[in-house]
């Protein structure tokens, strides 16, 4: 089924899906190893294959609520399904501040971290790197939706070459073979968050409803596939790092795993891959961030771009003490959306006809599910790990 959608450009479905596999991919599948190595094999491939299925529940589920609402971001799907009365206007700018607050706090640590980057691979000083990364990965949104689809594509397919040179390395290169082993039931657990954490790409999926023009069936098979290549992606760097480092997987993350292992070279590897993960959230968020603004303030697009990216650059710039405070804040603000969005989902499933992107798989038994991983993946990335 197709519907008649306003976008300001039309994406392929490579294009579409880049954007969704460049939002979810990150820091997170690089944490996955030291969980996955707290877990059995078994367990590992049980969690990602269900948090696979689950997130893609949800994800149809917004892109059907953003179908319904004309590709309308989250704030004015809310406005339109969930606020009431006299209440509405308020509500919705409440929303709407700490939805903002939220998308703001995380870019901010994009930024940062693309300067931690440059400050070790070329020792730049850290706001100037900040200043740097803003110019040249912020001019990618300032020129629009196409650009972004083209520019997360192509970063989309860098990072799959990238891990298939680790992959290929570490299969001819010495390893210390699989130590991991379960340990407790808690660990379940983190790994579920993370690997959730790592799949979900929920604020990117209006846009690939416009871009492919409310195209159902390119819709569907747009976000399996980019929410696929993640998952494909987790299970790799999964496999290597463990296969690599054997008993001595840490907390640092897989690259710098890889690179004791493998040799120093990984680490510039891994400063190109953690520089494309950065850059393909960056633009996914600040693209969306954008949108949102423009729905609700009905400002020239690159007005909009100004006041969703340059708080940012403050705060990053600026180092503000509690921003683990603030990250703990977002991510909090980001389950209470999660458990709207579905809120909404079903008031608009009720006044639409038919649900042509979820179905039979979008009626409520199904919506608790997703609410109830939410909250699951919220406590499981509270609780410590064994």
């Amino acid at each position: 089924m197709k519907k008649e959608i306003k976008s300001e450009a039309k994406l392929s479905f490579w294009e579409a899906t880049g954007i969704i596999t460049g939002h979810g991919v990150g820091s997170g599948i690089l944490s996955v190893p030291f969980l996955a190595s707290r877990n059995s094999w078994f367990d590992i491939l049980w969690i990602i294959a269900l948090v696979y299925l689950i997130n893609l529940l949800l994800h149809f589920m917004i892109a059907e609520l953003s179908w319904n609402n004309g590709g309308a971001q989250f704030i004015k799907c809310f406005e339109n399904e969930l606020f009431r009365g006299k209440l509405k206007k308020i509500l919705t700018y409440v929303a709407f501040a700490c939805l903002g607050l939220s998308v703001i706090v995380n870019v901010a640590g994009f930024i940062a971290g693309s300067s931690a980057v440059f400050q070790s691979w070329f020792g730049l000083p850290p706001q100037l790197g900040m200043l740097l990364y803003y110019v040249l990965a912020g001019s990618i949104v300032l020129f629009g939706m196409k650009l972004v689809g083209i520019c997360e594509k192509f970063s989309v397919f860098a990072m799959v070459g990238v891990m298939a040179i680790l992959f290929v390395a570490t299969l001819i290169g010495k390893n210390d073979g699989f130590c991991n082993r379960f340990i407790a039931a808690q660990n379940l657990l983190a790994l579920f968050s993370m690997v959730s954490f790592s799949l979900s790409a929920v604020m990117s999926v209006p846009q690939v409803v416009k871009g492919l023009q409310g195209d159902t069936k390119r819709i569907r098979a747009s976000i399996a596939t980019g929410t696929g290549v993640n998952a494909g992606l987790i299970l790799l760097v999964t496999f290597m790092t463990l296969l690599a480092s054997g008993a001595e997987v840490t907390g640092d993350g897989a690259l710098v795993d890889l690179a004791n292992h493998l040799g120093g070279w990984v680490g510039i590897v891994g400063y190109v891959f953690t520089l494309l993960a950065l850059s393909t959230s960056f633009w996914a968020n600040t693209l969306n961030l954008r949108d949102i603004i423009a729905e609700q303030v009905k400002l020239n697009v690159r007005i909009c771009w100004i006041i969703a990216t340059v708080p940012s650059l403050i705060i990053a710039i600026v180092g503000i003490q509690s921003f683990v405070g603030f990250t703990r804040l977002a991510s909090v603000i980001q389950v209470l959306t999660g458990v709207g969005i579905i809120v909404a989902y079903g008031r608009s499933r009720k006044r639409s006809e038919g649900a042509p992107i979820v179905g039979r798989f979008g009626t409520l038994p199904f919506r608790i599910l997703v609410v109830v991983s939410s909250v699951l993946a919220t406590a499981g990335a509270l609780i410590s790990v064994k």
